[in-house]
């Protein structure tokens, strides 16, 4: 608090010193005045004539630079807008072309599955007429086999019951009496099933 007291009346004693030097800026003096327009009025011609077209030239280059890159970049603009609807052009041509091509690709497949179902259909059909003319063919051959053994065992067993030989017209004989008792049409029937 000592520090306090002590500069508190030095602070005052400077400032109620000496009444005009304080407050010469305040009160008007017309000598200074003058000389302060006229400082200010050489500095205004002086900036008027050499800082003034050179900042107004710096501003006209920057407001040219500034809207030339504006319209470039208008034109940029514009270019990607037409590049865009070029790309969406060519996606929606590519994509019609690839819808194009699948469709193509399934009614192919269609194509080459219903001709291979008709190709093993009438494959199919030609070994079951081959299977059927084999089995006829052989069950026309097992008959004719039968037949024949029939006939002999009809001719062995004549011989054996006369005991004698029988010439060509009992051999004939025999085998047809033989064949028309034997009903051969049961057999074909069920070779036929």
């Amino acid at each position: 608090m000592e520090a306090l007291d002590l500069i508190l009346p030095l602070a005052a004693a400077e400032g109620g010193g000496g009444g005009d030097e304080g407050n010469f800026l305040v009160t008007p003096n017309v000598g200074l005045m003058i000389w302060t327009l006229i400082a200010f009025g050489i500095t205004l011609l002086i900036l008027k004539r050499l800082a003034f077209p050179r900042i107004g030239q710096a501003l006209d280059e920057r407001a040219a630079k500034i809207s030339a890159s504006v319209e470039a970049a208008e034109r940029q603009r514009k270019e990607a807008d037409e590049l865009l609807a070029e790309y969406r052009a060519r996606l929606n041509e590519a994509r019609e072309q690839a819808d194009d091509i699948v469709a193509r690709a399934r009614k192919a497949a269609e194509t080459v599955k219903t001709q291979a179902a008709a190709d093993g259909t009438a494959k199919r059909e030609e070994l079951v007429a081959a299977a059927r003319k084999d089995i006829e063919v052989e069950t026309r051959r097992s008959l004719e086999q039968i037949r024949k053994e029939v006939a002999d065992l009809t001719v062995t067993a004549t011989e054996k019951v006369t005991r004698k030989s029988l010439d060509a017209q009992d051999h004939e004989r025999l085998i047809q009496e033989a064949l028309a008792e034997t009903d051969f049409s049961a057999l074909v029937a069920e070779e036929s099933k």
